[in-house]
């Protein structure tokens, strides 16, 4: 439990209203964009006091937004030691990829009853600025790129509850990708996207469906959810090989 520390100085940030709202937010934003863009590491602990330095807010603003990302399972929050970027469990890491697989199939289905030609002209566009940073090796705007790749899709269908949950799947696929070292390559997964919207140019539901099914099981696939080798024996000595 976290102790509040300015209970004798008022301190502007601790004021209630959309000021305290809007920081909080913010700091919320940060850590959630670090995470999906790969800047910050599962087990990297968040210290409320050099976040409050950034941010120019109080510890108490600090203490809410990771208050915040604890509920949305990026932030572990743990007595005595702290705040830190969550460590996904590897049957976490297979639930959140089912979830995802089941979400987006009937996602996807949708959309290609409504789809417009518009949207398809806007989805091209993306797909084009996927290309761009994956061509210049722009990690942090290819990752940001491929993870809102999904949010658009789920926009398109104009349900922001739907788009709102993706985006925390999402952030928590990205948490999952650092933990497991994930070996599926930008350019693969932006081919993958490229197949998806032909699909859905040509209205091929099913196709669409196998496509997103495929795209996510390959990204679940290239994690390494194995379980350590914690045998000294096995770990040490070629396969096969007896002492």
């Amino acid at each position: 439990m976290y102790t509040i520390l300015h209970t004798m100085t008022l301190d502007p940030t601790d004021l209630p209203g959309d000021a305290s709202r809007t920081t909080t937010q913010r700091i919320v934003d940060a850590v959630t964009a670090a995470i999906v863009e790969r800047r910050l590491m599962p087990g990297t602990k968040l210290v409320e006091q050099q976040i409050a330095d950034i941010f120019k807010v109080s510890r108490t603003v600090v203490r809410q937004a990771l208050n915040q990302l604890s509920r949305d399972r990026l932030v572990q929050l743990e007595p005595a030691r702290g705040a830190f970027v969550r460590q996904p469990s590897v049957q976490e890491a297979r639930e959140v990829f089912e979830v995802r697989a089941m979400l987006e199939g009937a996602m996807i289905r949708e959309l290609c009853t409504r789809i417009t030609e518009a949207q398809l002209a806007e989805l091209r566009a993306h797909l084009a600025a996927e290309v761009a940073a994956v061509t210049r090796t722009d990690v942090r705007g290819r990752t940001r790129l491929l993870a809102d790749f999904h949010v658009i899709l789920a926009q398109m269908l104009g349900n922001a509850t739907l788009a709102e949950l993706l985006g925390d799947l999402l952030s928590r696929s990205q948490l999952i990708s650092l933990m497991y070292q994930s070996s599926h390559s930008a350019e693969h997964s932006q081919a993958e996207h490229v197949a998806i919207v032909d699909a859905l140019a040509r209205r091929d539901a099913e196709a669409a469906v196998a496509l997103m099914t495929d795209h996510l099981g390959n990204v679940e696939r290239n994690l390494r959810l194995q379980p350590r080798v914690t045998d000294l024996g096995a770990a040490l000595l070629p396969e096969g090989e007896l002492p």
